[in-house]
């Protein structure tokens, strides 16, 4: 696509923008719990075109290349991707749920599932390339440090004569192997040989011998052009896939390596524009300095000369924390000011006011009656996405340039935006010294002492802040602590795995299911999505982090095999966060004692922050929590690091990028309370339901180099490898499909059966094991209020059909 393009998708997304952000205010307004429903589907389509804005923005600000519109097009990214995880969260408020399913919504919109794909922005890892690269080479140079002593330790010794010996053994083996392939080819022309001298050959006129040659062959293009149909038929209707797939991937190589070279131009305009910027800011500061300076001091000096004229006495002049005297002088008269700061003082008595009105309203209403009405919290992103969108119209909009837009910057804009900064720090030296001639205007004029500016009191119910935590490695390098990690085994390499590796479909029939009062499980498609919102998009930007609804942790709880450590990994690779092991396991044996427990926390906890993002990993997380800890894992003690744990959680807040992840199979062995007030967000993994496996047996069938044909059912395999999970999948494939095998496809293509001995051999998931920990999951603070509502909902549906009865 031309720059001319991507300016044209800009344009087209802010109309879309403007109609969102007329949508919002609305939402403001409580609703009453009977109107829940109506109330989840206004939130669940702001939701979908929030997602597809993200979207759109995220592929202008990969391609576009003029660096100013890059700059404006970050803040709004970051800002509409803060909404839609703020989106997120209220619906989880209103749907008492996880997971949602919004079939209906896509009905309505006619809208495919993949609009429900969350995109992730492709500057997460981009930007940091560098910085990753840096830190994978210190980590493997720590690792080699350790690891030639293990192997020269486990490398096995061979004399000369033994290594002769094997290798004569395995040509010899091969010769043998090919000979006998030969002789069993000789016996069989021969045996072919002798039955067509018993048999004799069939004596034909050439009448005859025509005809049958004729049968053979229509027979045969029969055939042909039947199973051409049929191929094409199942190709059009999807059940098939088509043979250009070559072709498109061309076509997407093609269109891969044209955005790699809008890439690099990004950079030579990036730094251009860089130069330009210190060239435009000296040359503002020669030219244009002295004459703002002198200007804001004639402004000011007038300003105090009209006050004193009108009040009989010299303002109060603001500090510097306070906005200086761009707080108070901004285009505006003493009559104005003085105005103002009489309205400030009636506000913040109006406010005390309305506070005390709230008071007397809710102890006279009740609480029952304020919990029940249903209202989208204030948000964090929309001022920010506002302001974007302002400048958009102001700056970038209706250009004459924007059919065919330049790539290079724009020098009156650049102008504009260094002037504004500079009056800023202008602005600032000539406060400092207006406040010492204020002050010699009182002593020379009125003879009074300086008085400092009082600002307007705020009343906060609570001090504001977090504590701060005791460091207990003052003198400690950074640098240090790294490898102490690294040696210990707490901070290690993530597995390269991308989040779409965790395929899935989705759930199609998720609204019928609840309408029909039975709760729908969660697909794998559903699982990967909130993973990305609550994992990935908060740890890839700072700014989004700081927007967002604040989550510290997550818990992935489901069967062995589902596939919980790979989302782990999902979640480094996308971010390019560090990985840290806190697992019982990995602490069995180090750091012993109380203060030993306490430093380790610490030091994973405060290099995380430093290298952020991290993501901190406890493998069976229910250890920490145990109800009753086994006899056998007496010695481990896993429950030691639960309070640390705990303490370090809550000290993390807005902006620190890090976040606990556990994992678990077996949470029913743990105390409830703990384990739900450590981790915020728990994701239920169920076994994938049956899309969920046929796309899973063609998704790695391909990973594994082979081919899916028509001789292969995956319909099949899908069926009978119900109660299976994805890991058991890849084993069975990983089994059958040998480099011996996979060279072999082209002669003898793939089939179910196959794959069933080997899927035999695999303990599947029973269901009594999932019920479990469905049980389990219900449990649990979000789980039991969804319960409660379900209960309520269904009360009110038997009520209103007895009042249908009645009236009949």
């Amino acid at each position: 696509m031309s720059e001319g393009a991507y300016q044209h998708l800009w344009d087209s997304s802010h109309v879309t923008l403007q109609e969102l952000l007329n949508q919002e205010q609305p939402l403001l307004q409580p609703a009453p719990n009977q109107e829940r429903p109506a109330f989840h589907y206004r939130l669940s389509l702001l939701y979908l075109y929030y997602l597809a804005l993200l979207r759109k923005f995220n592929t202008l600000y990969d391609q576009m290349v003029q660096p100013q519109k890059r700059r404006l097009l970050r803040r709004l990214l970051d800002g509409v991707a803060g909404r839609v995880l703020e989106l997120k969260d209220e619906m989880v408020r209103v749907d008492l749920c996880e997971y949602h399913y919004l079939d209906r919504v896509l009905q309505d919109l006619q809208l495919t599932p993949a609009e429900l794909e969350v995109p992730i922005p492709k500057y997460f890892r981009q930007e940091r390339s560098g910085t990753l690269h840096d830190r994978g080479l210190l980590l493997e140079e720590i690792l080699g440090r350790m690891e030639p002593a293990a192997l020269q330790e486990s490398a096995p010794e061979m004399t000369r004569t033994e290594a002769v010996i094997l290798l004569q053994t395995a040509e010899r083996a091969r010769q043998g192997r090919i000979r006998a392939n030969f002789l069993r080819e000789i016996r069989r022309q021969e045996e072919r040989d002798r039955k067509m001298k018993e048999g004799g050959r069939p004596k034909l006129s050439q009448d005859q011998a025509a005809v049958t040659i004729q049968k053979v062959w229509k027979g045969y293009l029969q055939r042909k052009h039947t199973q051409q149909d049929r191929q094409r038929e199942m190709e059009f209707i999807g059940m098939l896939p088509s043979p250009s797939h070559g072709e498109d991937s061309g076509i997407l190589f093609q269109a891969s390596i044209r955005e790699d070279a809008r890439r690099l131009l990004q950079k030579e305009k990036e730094e251009e524009f860089q130069l330009a910027t210190v060239k435009t800011r000296n040359y503002l500061k020669e030219t244009e300095g002295p004459y703002i300076k002198e200007e804001i001091q004639e402004q000011i000096r007038q300003w105090f000369i009209e006050c004193h004229a009108l009040t009989g006495r010299f303002p109060d002049f603001p500090e510097e924390s306070l906005g200086g005297s761009h707080l108070i002088f901004s285009d505006k008269t003493p009559e104005e000011v003085k105005m103002e700061l009489e309205m400030q003082a009636q506000e913040s008595r109006k406010k005390d006011q309305d506070k005390k009105k709230e008071k007397e309203k809710k102890e006279k209403t009740g609480k029952g009656e304020a919990d029940a009405m249903l209202k989208v919290l204030p948000s964090r992103s929309i001022p920010l996405i506002s302001a974007g969108h302002e400048e958009y119209k102001n700056v970038w909009k209706n250009r004459p340039d924007n059919k065919y837009p330049s790539l290079s910057f724009d020098p009156e804009a650049l102008r504009m935006e260094k002037r504004k900064e500079m009056e800023l720090e202008i602005r600032v030296q000539v406060d400092e010294l207006m406040r010492q001639e204020l002050k010699t205007l009182r002593l020379a004029v009125d003879r009074e002492e300086d008085r400092p500016f009082k600002a307007p009191k705020k009343k906060d119910g609570k001090k504001a802040g977090r504590k701060k935590e005791k460091d207990l490695t003052p003198d400690r390098s950074m640098s240090s602590l790294f490898e102490e990690l690294v040696v210990y085994g707490f901070l290690k390499k993530s597995e390269t795995v991308a989040l779409k590796d965790f395929v899935g479909d989705y759930l199609y029939l998720g609204s019928t299911l609840s309408l029909a009062s039975k709760l729908p499980m969660p697909s794998l498609f559903d699982i990967r999505q909130n993973v990305a919102l609550y994992g990935v998009l908060r740890l890839g930007s700072a700014d989004i982090h700081t927007m967002a609804p604040l989550i510290r942790s997550l818990l992935l709880v489901g069967p062995s095999g589902m596939g919980k450590k790979m989302l782990v990994n999902a979640v480094c690779t996308e971010t390019g966060a560090n990985l840290f092991d806190l697992s019982p396991a990995n602490l069995k044996d180090k750091y012993p004692g109380k203060t030993g427990v306490q430093m380790i926390v610490h030091i994973v906890f405060k290099v995380a922050r430093l290298l952020q993002p991290s993501v901190i990993w406890i493998g069976n997380a229910e250890k920490n929590f145990y109800k009753k800890v086994p006899k056998e894992e007496e010695e481990m003690d896993p429950k030691r690091i639960r309070k640390d744990l705990t303490k370090a959680l809550q000290l993390l807040g807005p902006g620190d990028r890090v976040m606990l992840i556990g994992t678990t199979d077996q949470p029913q062995l743990a105390e409830m309370r703990g384990l739900c007030r450590t981790y915020e967000r728990i994701l239920f993994m169920p076994r994938p339901d049956y899309a969920s496996r046929y796309v899973l047996w063609k998704h790695m069938v391909e990973a594994q180099g082979a081919k899916v044909t028509q001789s292969l059912d995956l319909s099949a395999l899908a069926m009978v490898s119900d109660g299976y999970t994805p890991g058991h999948i890849l084993q069975a494939i990983r089994w059958v499909l040998t480099e011996r095998r996979v060279m072999q496809l082209s002669k003898r293509p793939l089939v179910a059966s196959e794959f069933m001995a080997h899927l035999a051999q695999l303990e599947p998931v029973h269901r009594e094991e999932e019920e479990s920990l469905k049980d389990w999951y219900f449990k649990t603070p979000l789980g039991m209020s969804r319960l409660k509502l379900d209960k309520e909902q269904d009360a009110k549906g038997a009520k209103l059909a007895k009042e249908k009865k009645k009236q009949k």
